[in-house]
């Protein structure tokens, strides 16, 4: 069952976010981990890093991946619960839930590297400060 887009985890924050929320599970100077609930018909806008390198896995709902391939051309990945993706650095991404969504994230540990491309929905500007996690 999805967590609710309320629901604390063990104390630890949940930072909302317009497409949902995300928790910060984990962070040491090898790797980093996050919570990511993302709300029916909400998306994670348009976005690359530079350094970090991440691993998404679906534990429950579906979701579109938008991911840039090796000749620079976006193509869709439908997810279902299991499944999994890798992202590397430079390769631009957009996440769309067509359920409410949980995933996990691993990555490198640079969570303030994230530069986004498209953001029309949610009309924010790129934030030169920490990622919202690491407050």
């Amino acid at each position: 069952m999805p967590m609710r887009s309320s629901t604390p985890l063990n104390g630890r924050p949940v930072v909302p976010q317009p497409w949902g929320w995300e928790m910060l599970w984990t962070l040491t100077p090898r790797y980093a981990s996050k919570v990511l609930f993302i709300r029916r018909g909400h998306e994670i806008p348009l976005q690359y890093h530079r350094e970090k390198e991440e691993s998404f896995l679906l534990r429950s709902g579906r979701l579109i991946f938008v991911i840039e391939d090796r000749e620079g051309d976006l193509r869709e990945i439908w997810l279902d619960p299991g499944d999994s993706l890798h992202v590397l650095p430079g390769r631009r991404h957009r996440v769309i839930a067509l359920e409410d969504s949980e995933v996990l994230e691993v990555s490198t540990p640079e969570i303030d590297d994230v530069e986004r491309v498209e953001d029309l929905r949610y009309r924010r500007r790129p934030d030169p400060g920490l990622h919202s996690s690491a407050h």
